[in-house]
């Protein structure tokens, strides 16, 4: 629970961070670009630091120790063997990161933000639903109860009569489910057959292929380069990455059921704490009720 409260509060601060900078013109593509450049850049460091890459080899048989892995309880890849998982998954996760972050602001365009944010948060269900059917990963009976308060939380905080009124199952809002939800999974899919001391490259796969698609977006769309633009990019850069690092170390421990919805309850709830603390803005009741329901929620699943 000590790592999942760490990837809460590096969720929350990148939304109190945009928050800061909302009211300012920005150039999302810029900030986005240099976010994920930020967020490689760091894992390069970190796997140097600790000398990850010195295990790196292509002369393994991945697939039959994948195959072996995938059969058999409690038993993971190999440092050489996790390295090169980290790469294939945290390549694939990298393009599902950035086309999430894509079809968000499509939707919002098109469907308001509060349905957006309510069916990117609702992406939880797919590793929950995964992490079930494949790998039986069954919450207790308390823990559901907590599990369904924390998802009811969430549909309190983001909907509202008019997003309701707008509601239509469009294609962008489906894609913006599947994207975000199978982004999320990516974590788990990691996490369960790698060892997590190889994180750090499958972190710098995901970011370094982000980066490289958003920059490509942010050349075609020819906007200004803002100093602030690219400040405000770096800022989010480190808690959108430490926010991954976490999580898996947390999915390491707990059920996956478990983890992603307090993970993205407990984001909202920080996030409306931060906003009364930090810019003065007023809890409303709705808010308050869900912030409610998250401690509850966070209390059955602990039992």
């Amino acid at each position: 629970m000590f790592y999942l409260l760490l990837a809460i509060i590096c969720s929350a601060s990148i939304a109190l961070i945009f928050k800061y900078t909302e009211t300012r013109q920005t150039n999302r593509y810029v900030i986005t670009s240099a976010n994920y450049f930020i967020a490689f850049t760091t894992t390069i460091v970190m796997m140097m630091t600790k000398g990850l890459l010195n295990d790196f080899s292509l002369d393994v048989d991945f697939l039959s120790a994948f195959s072996a892995v995938v059969n058999s309880d409690n038993v993971l890849l190999s440092p050489a063997s996790s390295i090169l998982w980290a790469l294939m998954i945290g390549s694939v996760a990298g393009v599902f990161f950035f086309l999430s972050f894509l079809y968000y602001q499509k939707s919002v365009r098109e469907n308001g933000v509060g349905l957006s944010g309510t069916i990117a948060k609702l992406g939880i269900l797919i590793p929950m639903i995964f992490s079930i059917i494949i790998w039986q990963e069954l919450p207790t009976m308390i823990q559901w109860i907590g599990i369904v308060l924390a998802l009811i939380s969430i549909l309190i905080v983001n909907l509202s009569p008019e997003s309701l009124e707008r509601f239509d199952l469009k294609p962008t809002l489906l894609l913006l489910f599947v994207f975000g939800g199978i982004a999320e999974f990516s974590n788990k899919i990691y996490q369960k057959y790698a060892l997590n001391d190889y994180k750090d490259v499958f972190l710098f796969a995901i970011f370094f292929i982000a980066f490289i698609i958003s920059t490509t977006y942010a050349y075609k769309k020819q906007g200004d380069l803002r100093k602030r633009d690219i400040i405000t990019g770096f800022l989010v850069g480190i808690p959108n990455l430490f926010s991954s690092y976490f999580l898996i170390l947390a999915l390491d421990t707990l059920k996956t059921s478990v983890v992603f919805p307090i993970y993205s309850a407990g984001s909202i709830v920080l996030i409306t704490i931060g906003g009364f603390v930090l810019f003065n803005e007023t809890i409303k009741r709705k808010n308050k009720v869900a912030i409610a329901l998250t401690i509850v929620a966070l209390i059955l699943i602990n039992l």
